[in-house]
């Protein structure tokens, strides 16, 4: 299994995670042809692409889902929350009924070789959720826009061998910065985001022994930074009582405009 992220950040949001013989997107939040450019980073067109699915339907995570629909056969999956509200953005264009499949919480989709489950996040949208895509014996997870975690997140989401992770802000330049009292609360509250501390307190929840590498994804560009994010989750780690260090594996910060490392599992 290969686990690559085209694009993370408030900007935009998109990840591939493929096989030998099938690839998919975790959503489409860029430009079909910002897509593109990032999978052939990994070799791959866009005709290779068997299914995308849709975390929810906030405008960081869509943008470019209208143009890929209508340009390519993919078949878009999502809850029926989630779609739903998709069809109500007029910003997407035009949407084809017959391509998007209604997905159920904890039930399993299986394109090709892969097992794709969905877990319900906690975010101001219609129907968020969480990503796992399991292989043979690997399996990846994607775990982003959420205010807040609990057991059936860290149940969902345990024993992945590569993970991408919400590490959105930093508290203090959050407060103090130029946001609106009204945005911070959003942010701040149990349906908004993950700050650098909980992420690292989600991450520490999520090791295990066979993890290959970590990614730090959808960082605010107003509220963060790489560095901060990266060292704010490495001493997390390495006080932590599990008896693993962030030295054992990879972490890498997700770029909002550059693929990242391909990590193969």
């Amino acid at each position: 299994m290969r686990f690559m992220t085209i694009a993370s950040g408030s900007s935009g949001n998109c990840i591939y995670i493929g096989s030998d013989n099938t690839h998919i997107l975790i959503d489409a939040g860029v430009s079909k042809k910002k897509i593109c450019e990032g999978l052939k980073a990994a070799d791959l067109d866009i005709s290779d692409i068997s299914a995308v699915f849709i975390t929810h339907e906030h405008i960081d995570h869509v943008k470019g889902a209208g143009v890929l629909m209508r340009g390519s056969e993919i078949p878009f999956y999502g809850t029926s929350g989630t779609l739903k509200a998709m069809g109500y953005n007029k910003s997407l264009g035009p949407l084809s009924s017959d391509r998007m499949c209604t997905i159920d919480k904890h039930a399993p989709v299986y394109i090709g070789d892969l097992c794709i489950e969905a877990c319900h996040i906690s975010h101001d949208a219609s129907d968020p959720v969480a990503y796992t895509v399991s292989g043979e014996k690997e399996k990846a997870g994607v775990v982003t826009d959420l205010g807040d975690f609990d057991e059936e997140i860290v149940e969902h989401m345990s024993g992945c061998d590569v993970f991408l992770a919400e590490a959105n802000h930093d508290i203090r330049m959050l407060e103090t910065g130029p946001y609106p009292y009204a945005l911070k609360r959003r942010i701040l509250g149990d349906r908004g985001h993950l700050s650098n501390e909980a992420s690292g307190d989600l991450i520490n929840a999520l090791l295990n022994d066979h993890i290959k590498a970590v990614f730090l994804g959808h960082l605010s560009k107003e509220n963060n930074y790489d560095r901060l994010a990266y060292e704010t989750v490495r001493q997390s780690i390495d006080a932590a009582s599990h008896g693993y260090r962030a030295g054992d594996f990879h972490i890498e910060v997700a770029k909002r405009d550059t693929p990242s490392t391909i990590i193969e599992v």
